[in-house]
């Protein structure tokens, strides 16, 4: 192949302001990271509530989160995708469907939408990841806490909940690579994310190989940075007997 590979283009003019071309990439990291970290907290938070619900005694709570989990975890993300963007606004009410629609810019509402799409599907994931964390934890643990006088409530949020999130920081880390890499999708909503920023690009450069080389690079950096950082908050707050990590 006889390509010759053109790296000034990044620090060519936009013809918009005194823009580069690489402030478009700047501008689509930190959207990307934007919307991973806002759809992080959403799947954070309702993947806890919903693993825990799949561990309490009875068969109701379990049933529902077990319902979640097998509705988001079978349904491609894509499909999921398009379902919040074009046909739930449809379903809303009145007044906050015609503020996603008209009231608002269009990469607002793409944003708010990619947002809870990422944060509801990855808490599915959570969800499994949090009941597996609560299950590997001896029954004396919750048992102990138990016979000092607390309920049940007071167990999993001073006792089973902690622990368990010190057990599952790895699989925790893979999520939220993840969300990183599945908020990629955002492109198809017309989002300026660091993918659609790199489509961009290409589209008024026609520098393709020199676009996507960079985008991927981006997106690899990233989550070896993150990916390591994690791993040193694993070794920190590793739970001694539950999990090994480089050692005993």
């Amino acid at each position: 192949m006889n390509y010759h590979w053109d790296w000034g283009v990044f620090f060519r003019s936009t013809g918009v302001g005194h823009e580069i071309y690489l402030d478009w990439f700047f501008s689509g990291l930190a959207m990307t990271l934007g919307l991973a970290l806002a759809g992080w907290i959403i799947a954070l938070v309702l993947g806890t509530v919903l693993g825990v619900m799949r561990t309490l005694p009875g068969k109701v709570l379990p049933r529902i989160a077990g319902a979640y989990v097998d509705l988001f975890r079978n349904v491609p993300l894509l499909v999921q995708l398009f379902i919040w963007y074009y046909v739930i606004p449809d379903w809303l009410p009145d007044a906050i469907g015609n503020w996603l629609k008209q009231d608002i810019s269009p990469t607002t509402n793409a944003f708010i939408t990619v947002m809870v799409c990422l944060g509801l599907f990855t808490a599915a994931r959570v969800c499994e990841q949090v009941r597996t964390g609560i299950q590997a934890l001896p029954r004396g643990q919750a048992n102990a806490g138990y016979a000092l006088g607390l309920n049940i409530v007071q167990v999993y949020r001073h006792i089973v909940v902690p622990q368990a999130f010190r057990i599952i920081i790895p699989p925790l880390t893979s999520e939220f690579l993840n969300i990183i890499k599945n908020s990629s999708v955002a492109s198809l909503v017309a989002l300026p994310e660091l993918l659609g920023q790199t489509k961009q690009l290409v589209d008024f450069s026609a520098a393709q190989f020199e676009a996507y080389t960079v985008g991927t690079l981006i997106y690899f950096v990233v989550n070896i940075a993150l990916m390591f950082f994690m791993r040193w908050v694993e070794k920190r707050l590793r739970v001694p007997g539950l999990i090994a990590l480089g050692g005993k």
